[in-house]
């Protein structure tokens, strides 16, 4: 089985239990985990059943060692993960929302060896030597100008070597700032079409197609929990006569009704065909998720990455409609888990597939 490789940053994890905020925890104890959008997409692959490598740059420290350990653990092969003199690990903090009041997070991330390291110093021959597939998000092109030529490159070398290429857009407007008097959307739409010249299959909701392309879902407003579902469609269209790698264009369609109850799918369109395909279905209608209780929802969007790369790069999953009904039930799983990692079976997602969502106890 030929490896999913992920490029980027990994970094602590701080919350307080439960839906605590960190004024009634601080001081005083947090929860300690690991996260970031390519070691969530690896462990979740790994996790699934399929074959996953992590590649990014640590501090040589017993944290760092910690986590090598974890992914070790996942089966997951960090075999090409750098330990580096200069740099840190990132963190960040989360505090979990509930009902009307959202989840925060706090980014404490500059200067972290993944953000200092140059791609040159990755041997990407080897990287890609046993690969099928490569994914990077923009938030890694987001946390430094090396970090994203570092991806550009990576994205590059990979095309080179017949690896296809996914991205997630993840548009995090506190983070491009690496270029002093330019404005969030104006740095990520000065780099990101550069290296989406070398992706195959683009993921991302309204709002970062908006943010990072300037392309606009009709009348949309997430924060309204409205979706003008049937103009997905022309998004991706959009999206794929701008690039010409293009393949597949998925778009995940989250209803934020409160902090824990949203509705949740996707659509995944089919270039070559000219044709969406969403899920979950309810016969020939479009019948969203509905997650009245969300226990995590960060790392949401890296779930639904993880199962849609899994599912593109197994045999079982054939048809575009297949593999976006995947994708979706595993994400929805994963709001179900605290913590950024999706910790379900491809036999879990199987069965919610089939229907069975009523949550009763397995004996």
């Amino acid at each position: 089985m030929k490896k999913v490789v992920t490029f980027g940053e990994v970094m602590v994890r701080l919350a307080p239990s439960e839906n605590y905020r960190f004024a009634q925890v601080c001081p005083g104890s947090m929860d300690l985990t690991f996260g970031g959008a390519e070691s969530s997409v690896a462990a979740s692959v790994s996790m699934l059943g399929g074959s996953s490598r992590f590649v990014s740059a640590l501090p040589e420290h017993a944290v760092a060692d910690a986590f090598v350990r974890q992914m070790r653990g996942f089966k997951v092969d960090v075999d090409h993960v750098l330990r580096r003199e200069e740099g840190r690990f990132g963190v960040y903090y989360v505090e979990t929302g509930a009902n009307q009041r959202p989840s925060r997070v706090i980014y404490d991330r500059d200067y972290s060896a993944v953000s200092l390291c140059p791609g040159e110093e990755y041997d990407w021959d080897a990287i890609f030597a046993d690969a099928q597939w490569l994914h990077i998000s923009g938030i890694t092109l987001a946390i430094s100008e090396t970090a994203a030529r570092a991806a550009v490159l990576a994205a590059d070398k990979a095309q080179a070597a017949g690896v296809k290429v996914s991205c997630d857009l993840n548009f995090r407007k506190n983070l491009w700032r690496w270029r002093p008097g330019t404005d969030a959307r104006s740095l990520a739409r000065g780099i990101m079409p550069e290296f989406l010249e070398n992706v195959n299959v683009i993921i991302g909701n309204e709002e970062d197609a908006a943010d990072v392309l300037d392309i606009h879902a009709g009348d949309t407003d997430v924060h309204a929990g409205s979706l003008e579902i049937a103009q997905y469609p022309d998004v991706a269209r959009q999206i794929a006569q701008r690039f010409d790698k293009v393949e597949k264009v998925a778009i995940t369609l989250r209803e934020s009704i409160s902090a824990t109850h949203n509705n949740w799918g996707a659509m995944l369109f089919d270039v070559a065909s000219d044709v969406a395909a969403f899920a979950p279905m309810n016969g020939a209608t479009y019948q969203s998720y509905k997650m009245r209780n969300i226990v995590d929802r960060v790392g949401g969007g890296d779930s639904f990455a993880a199962g849609l790369i899994y599912a593109m790069t197994t045999a079982d999953f054939a048809t575009p409609q297949e593999q976006v009904d995947f994708a979706v039930a595993a994400s929805c799983l994963a709001h179900s888990i605290k913590g950024d990692f999706n910790y379900n079976s491809r036999e879990e997602v199987e069965t919610l597939m089939r229907g069975n969502a009523s949550g009763r106890v397995q004996r």
